[in-house]
Parts: C-alpha cells; sequence; structure tokens
C-alpha cells in the first residue's frame, strides 16, 4: 500500500504537459478567487469605513443621546428647559458604558452681516466643555475661551463663513426672537475658530459659544438647560442604554438618540451591510464554481491514471483525497494573492486619499478604510471552507472512473 500510495502521488502531481488543457485552466480558477478576495476585502474594509466615519463625524458634533424636556420637538431649539438634579447626574456618572455628559441650552437665531444673513442653532457650552471629538475637524483658528462672564468668541463652520464672508477674528450680529417681547435680542460675535467636517447637514447646521450668553437671553437659571448631552464610549448598545436611562429618568424627560435625530442618514449607512453581504455572498460563489470548473478539468485530464491506479488496487478515497488538498491548495494560493493585493490597495487608500467623494452626496470628502483584522481573519476562513466543501461532490467523479474503459493501450 505505502508504494501504492507513493505511485499515486508522483502520478497525479506530475506536472501538466505545456499543451495541457488544465494548465491555463487552473491559472483562471486562481485568478478568480484572488479576484474575489480582493473584492471582498475592498468591500468590507471600505464599507465598515464608511459606517464608521459618517457615525463618528455625527457623533462628533452631536451627542449619542439626548435627555430633553418631553414638550421640546427633536431639534436643536428648545424652548423648554429641563432643570436634571443631583440624584439623575449621579444615576447617569455611574454607568459605565457613558463617556462624558455636557450641558447645553440650542438656540436657533440668525447670523447677520453687513452684506447677508443666514439662520443657525447657537449651540451653548460650558467652559470645560470636551472639544477634543472635533479638534480634527478645526482648519483655522483655535476653540473659544470662556471666562466667568460671559464670552463673545465662537466656533463657526467653514460653509458659514463661507456664505458671510467671514473669516477669523471677524465680528457678526446674531438675533434671537423673544416670544414675550416684540423686540429681538441682538448680541455681537467674534469668530475664533473654524472647522470643517465635509458633512454639511451639520456644518451648516451650528455654531459653537458661551451657554451664558443665551442663559441671559432667555433668562433661565442657572440649573435650567436644554439638554443634557451624553457620549458613550462605544455605539454598539445605543438602544439598550437609552432604554435603560428612559426607565430611570424624570416623567418629564425625553430620550432620543442620534439614530432618531438623523434616521435617514442611519437608514442609508446600514444598507451597507445588506451591499458587503451580497458582495461576499456573489464572489464565495463565483469562487466556489472557478474551483468546481478546475477540479472537474483536473479529474478528466488524469482519467487514464485515475484508472491504472485503481487497477493497481488504490481504493477511491485516496484518490478523491488528493484532488481535494490540491484543489484546496489552489483555493489556498488564490485567497493569499487576493489578500496581499486588496490589503495593499486599502493601505494606500487609507494613507494617500487617491479616491475622492463629493461631501455632498457621501458626507465624507474621500473613501474611508477601516480593516478590523478578526473581520478579515473571519472572512478568510469561511471562503475557504465554503470553497472546500463545495469541492466534495464533484471529487466523487473519481469513483465512477472504470479501469477497463478508462485505461488505453498503446
Amino acid at each position: 500500500m505505502n508504494f501504492e500510495h507513493f505511485l499515486s502521488k508522483r502520478i497525479l502531481s506530475a506536472r501538466p504537459h505545456k499543451n495541457s488543457i488544465s494548465a491555463p485552466i487552473i491559472k483562471i480558477g486562481v485568478l478568480a478567487i484572488a479576484i474575489g478576495m480582493i473584492v471582498m476585502i475592498i468591500s468590507v474594509g471600505v464599507g465598515f469605513g464608511m459606517q464608521k466615519e459618517i457615525k463618528n463625524k455625527i457623533s462628533s458634533f452631536e451627542s449619542h443621546i439626548s435627555i430633553q424636556s418631553f414638550n421640546n420637538v427633536i431639534n436643536e431649539n428648545s424652548l423648554n428647559p429641563i432643570s436634571p438634579d443631583e440624584k439623575f447626574i449621579d444615576f447617569l456618572n455611574k454607568l459605565p458604558e457613558i463617556k462624558n455628559i455636557e450641558r447645553i441650552i440650542s438656540r436657533f437665531g440668525i447670523v447677520r452681516t453687513t452684506e447677508n444673513f443666514d439662520g443657525v442653532f447657537f449651540k451653548g457650552i460650558e467652559k470645560n466643555y470636551d472639544f477634543s471629538k472635533i479638534t480634527d475637524y478645526i482648519t483655522e483658528g483655535s476653540v473659544p475661551e470662556f471666562s466667568k462672564n460671559f464670552s463673545n468668541e465662537v466656533l463657526i463652520s467653514r460653509s458659514l463663513a463661507d456664505k458671510l464672508n467671514l473669516n477669523l477674528d471677524d465680528s457678526f450680529e446674531m438675533i434671537f426672537s423673544k416670544s414675550d417681547k416684540p423686540n429681538p435680542s441682538i448680541i455681537r460675535l467674534v469668530v475664533v475658530g473654524i472647522f470643517n467636517s465635509g458633512f454639511e447637514e451639520l456644518d451648516s447646521k451650528f455654531i459653537f459659544g458661551d451657554i451664558k450668553q443665551i442663559r441671559r437671553i432667555v433668562k433661565w437659571e442657572d440649573d435650567q438647560i436644554s439638554s443634557l448631552e451624553i457620549q458613550l464610549n462605544d455605539q454598539k448598545n445605543l438602544d439598550q442604554i437609552s432604554e435603560n436611562i428612559y426607565l430611570n429618568s424624570p416623567p418629564d424627560f425625553d430620550v432620543v438618540t442620534i439614530k432618531e435625530k438623523y434616521y435617514t442618514v442611519f437608514e442609508w449607512i446600514e444598507l451597507f451591510d445588506k451591499n458587503i453581504y451580497a458582495i461576499i455572498f456573489i464572489m464565495i460563489l463565483v469562487a466556489s464554481v472557478n474551483i468546481i470548473s478546475v477540479l472537474v478539468v483536473l479529474i478528466l485530464e488524469r482519467t487514464n491514471m485515475i484508472g491504472i491506479l485503481k487497477a493497481l488496487g488504490l481504493p477511491n478515497i485516496s484518490i478523491q483525497k488528493f484532488f481535494i488538498y490540491t484543489s484546496s491548495y489552489l483555493i489556498l494560493a488564490g485567497i493569499i494573492i487576493g489578500n496581499v493585493v486588496g490589503l495593499l490597495i486599502l493601505f494606500i487608500q487609507y494613507n494617500f486619499k487617491i479616491v475622492s467623494l463629493d461631501p455632498k452626496i457621501y458626507y465624507v470628502e474621500s473613501v474611508p478604510v477601516f480593516i478590523e483584522f478578526s473581520q478579515i481573519i473571519s472572512l478568510n476562513v469561511i471562503v475557504f471552507f465554503l470553497c472546500v466543501i463545495s469541492i466534495f461532490v464533484p471529487s466523487m467523479l473519481v469513483s465512477k472512473v472504470n479501469p477497463k474503459d478508462s485505461i488505453k493501450f498503446n
């Protein structure tokens, strides 16, 4: 049996003749698997990269969870204040999922210069506000500095600066309506910083300034705010955390998640998952069909050899194993080539931003890339095993070969 096993390996693994049909078929099969892996890796890297980048941009300017009055609609122009007590704040601080909590007063107003005007929300923040989440988007100047008295320094977006022709250190007026008085309130503000996230819907929405400016206009007490903005360590359990906060909040408080505020955007980026899974399914199907074709050609081309080995007494299972091992080797070769090329393409895009996008449509200026190696490893394992499983049935063709009919005598 050892001799037969040695002989079978020598005969079956013999290099195909240069005019053999199997040589180009093998190359095409390996190439098809490699191309499939390249497409799958790029799809995973870009798909999850788009999701992560857009979510990060929104959560940088908005909170993951907002707590506000039930009498307010889901926007930033909060007319009804809330006064969270220390007991509720302590409850929030004890939740391990919460990263930080910000006290906000937001009000809609008209920004006016000598030449133009525009409507935005003045986001009133406290002096200890965490600006680190938007620091990367600040292109000019710096964040506002707040003193004990109210400050007139503000951070505005590049889109607003371009619309109103504002530069650093320029001043402008902002007008706020007052429901109890016919005359509006007017304050003068100074631009100390300009940010640009590339997300037009966010950039055209906010300016950041001192919460005391808005508090004195709306005449709210020191403990009254529009909302509590909560940043989480991770968005994965957003719905469960918001539900927990809602169940433990006062009855007149409403809990709003970032998904509810930007429902259409989150619905759009969740479609990426379906697209990724569809691409993976199609590519695995194509790779499986190609490797099956390679296996069938190999078996048909070596029918005469298989007949000889069967005549020598070698069982079907031993010959079948050889073809499975050979096909597995070809699958592995295609996967390795696909990984190298696919990861290289993602690396180039990540560092050099070669492929750009229109931020007005896609909310990002270039194709973002996010690589999580656990996902890449899982993808490789799934592709390999599914392709190997797909060749078991065609490998049974070996048992159909009849030595009497297949052996040819010259």
